[in-house]
């Protein structure tokens, strides 16, 4: 990650903007301070990704919010190729007065933009929905982009960075939310405790999308009851009848992360 930080920093003189992607399920949860603090001489767009898998109402709530905090902000999904093409414009009207000087100046030359955010916020993804192709290294799990490249599209160069965490979490709310997404590496996490935390938070904030999907009829049972009766309904039984929560919780964590649990917003 050290080396990441250095590298972009590096690059930042080559670029005119930033295109930092962020998960629209836990937007707060995906800002990584340390970039953001890189990044603050430069036109920055706040890029909430996957925003097909994000409750409209709190999507909108968020960006309103950003928008009042002086970011600029908008919400997208790379499987809209119209949302792409908004994102395309935009992109041009945030450097709008650079464009201006260079054409003043007689200069006409691809604006930059770096594009950055912690692994698996879809970096990668967004620049082959722009490009219209597969130019960038693509995965559904965090650190597949190792390096940087650059990628051209008509008027536009994008460099594609790898996903950079903060080095330390102070939030560990919001460290859950990246665990829940996918942008820990799930090797170093314990699925059922995880699990466990998700049916704990999800409970609190989207209780009807619990008891829907899983057919859980008291909604107020504990986690763990919870957990077991999703064994019972899904057949996650081990010989002599007992649970068995690893496949239950990787299951569960599965349904959220592929949006089959319903559209939510984390923070």
């Amino acid at each position: 990650m050290t080396a990441a930080v250095r590298m972009m920093e590096e690059n930042l003189k080559f670029v005119d903007g930033v295109l930092l992607v962020l998960d629209a399920r836990a937007p707060r949860s995906s800002i990584n301070g340390k970039l953001e603090r890189l990044f603050s001489n430069k036109k920055v767009l706040y890029l909430l990704n996957k925003s097909d898998l994000a409750d409209d109402k709190k999507l909108r709530e968020t960006i309103s919010q950003f928008k009042s905090e002086g970011k600029e902000a908008i919400a997208v999904s790379a499987l809209d190729k119209k949302a792409t093409d908004f994102l395309y414009d935009k992109m041009f009207i945030l450097l709008k007065d650079k464009l201006l000087k260079n054409k003043e100046k007689g200069v006409f030359k691809p604006i930059r933009f770096m594009v950055a955010g912690i692994p698996n916020t879809g970096k990668s993804t967004i620049i082959n929905a722009l490009t219209g192709g597969k130019k960038a290294i693509t995965g559904d799990k965090a650190g597949v982009t190792r390096g940087k490249q650059w990628v051209r599209i008509k008027e536009l160069e994008l460099l594609d960075t790898p996903g950079t965490m903060p080095p330390a979490f102070e939030n560990q709310t919001f460290a859950k939310h990246l665990a829940y997404i996918g942008s820990l590496n799930d090797a170093n996490i314990d699925m059922g405790d995880l699990a466990f935390e998700f049916i704990s938070e999800m409970k609190e904030l989207y209780p009807e999308l619990i008891k829907d999907k899983y057919g859980i009829e008291d909604i107020n049972l504990p986690p763990l009851e919870i957990m077991n009766a999703i064994c019972v309904r899904r057949g996650f039984l081990m010989r002599g009848g007992e649970f068995d929560y690893d496949r239950c919780a990787k299951a569960i964590i599965d349904d959220f992360r592929k949006g089959r649990i319903g559209k939510v917003v984390l923070d």
